[in-house]
């Protein structure tokens, strides 16, 4: 059976190669997409969902509309530069023919888990706060979800737009610190493991080369990303942050994970830190004692050119 995900989403290049992805895969049921601020602001995300579910020929997955700014902290714009002033590579696409539903986010993603208890995945790929603003709405989603797997975090490497902090935990760190210290199994894909799966400008050079609609779109997308990746790198390739988090769904015997407690720096200058403490090591402060049910799935590593392939299969 196809396992019903809802994927929270700022597309963003990354985010439309999730989406795709997901779509043309064939082993999910998306209940629907759900927009948050990040890559882009919020209208604008939710304009982008709808016009790739238009382009996809899947206007029958709803779009809700979700957060437009974290919980206290300011949001600090949208990253023109990596993801064009669209969030679609500069192509300005026309406005979409459909709309989003009236529900917001946080009500979408409470009235889905509640109605299939034990089913539904949260699949978040940007800042988590409608996840968090979902939670406060309904704590048993907790209890409900069948899981959430998310892409953000560095437990271990370094942060991607701070030395500390990954971008999607950086814009709402309170938000993420409610998600990840939530009692539910939650496993976070980030750049511990996105940092690791690239992709060379001959397998990106695949989407081009096909006939699909949605690999058309990638491939019209992805210039300005890859050059963005490519000047931050100092070399060729294209990290895949979104992407990866479909691929674990997919076949997580890809993947290295490690349970920790991980708790999130809401303040400071290294605000948005994703801290890992290992489940065996004893500590005296009582914040980090607590139960199994509050561990952490932390993917560390994975099999590079098995995910790779797998996602380009799909094309």
């Amino acid at each position: 059976m196809p396992q019903k995900i809802i994927i929270d989403t700022d597309p963003g290049v990354d985010d439309t190669m999730a989406i795709y992805y997901a779509l043309e895969s064939g082993a999910f049921d998306i209940l629907g997409l759900t927009t948050v601020f990040g890559n882009v602001e919020t209208p604008l995300a939710t304009l982008n969902a709808l016009r790739l579910l238009e382009i996809a020929g899947r206007t029958d997955i709803p779009v809700a509309q979700g957060a437009t700014r974290p919980f206290a902290e300011p949001y600090f714009g949208a990253p023109a530069h990596i993801h064009g002033a669209d969030g679609q590579g500069d192509l300005f696409l026309p406005a979409p023919s459909t709309q989003a539903i009236s529900l917001s986010a946080a009500q979408f993603i409470v009235d889905q888990i509640m109605a299939q208890p034990g089913e539904v995945t949260l699949v978040p790929l940007g800042p988590l706060t409608n996840i968090a603003m979902a939670l406060l709405l309904e704590p048993q989603i907790a209890q409900a979800v069948k899981q959430v797997v998310l892409m953000g975090g560095a437990a271990f490497v370094p942060g991607n737009i701070t030395p500390a902090a990954e971008a999607n935990i950086f814009h709402d760190a309170i938000a993420a610190e409610m998600v990840l210290s939530a009692p539910w199994d939650v496993t976070m894909i980030g750049l511990d493991v996105t940092h690791q799966v690239i992709m060379s400008d001959e397998e990106l050079g695949r989407y081009g080369a096909s006939a699909k609609a949605t690999s058309q779109h990638i491939s019209k997308v992805l210039p300005l990303y890859i050059n963005f990746t490519r000047e931050s790198r100092g070399k060729p390739g294209l990290y895949t942050h979104d992407p990866t988090t479909i691929s674990y769904l997919l076949n997580p015997a890809l993947f290295e994970v490690q349970p920790y407690l991980v708790r999130v720096e809401t303040e400071g200058f290294s605000i948005g830190k994703t801290w890992a403490w290992p489940q065996n090591v004893y500590s005296p402060l009582a914040a980090f004692q607590v139960g199994p049910e509050h561990l952490v799935n932390v993917v560390l590593g994975a099999d590079v050119p098995a995910v790779n392939a797998m996602m380009l299969a799909t094309v």
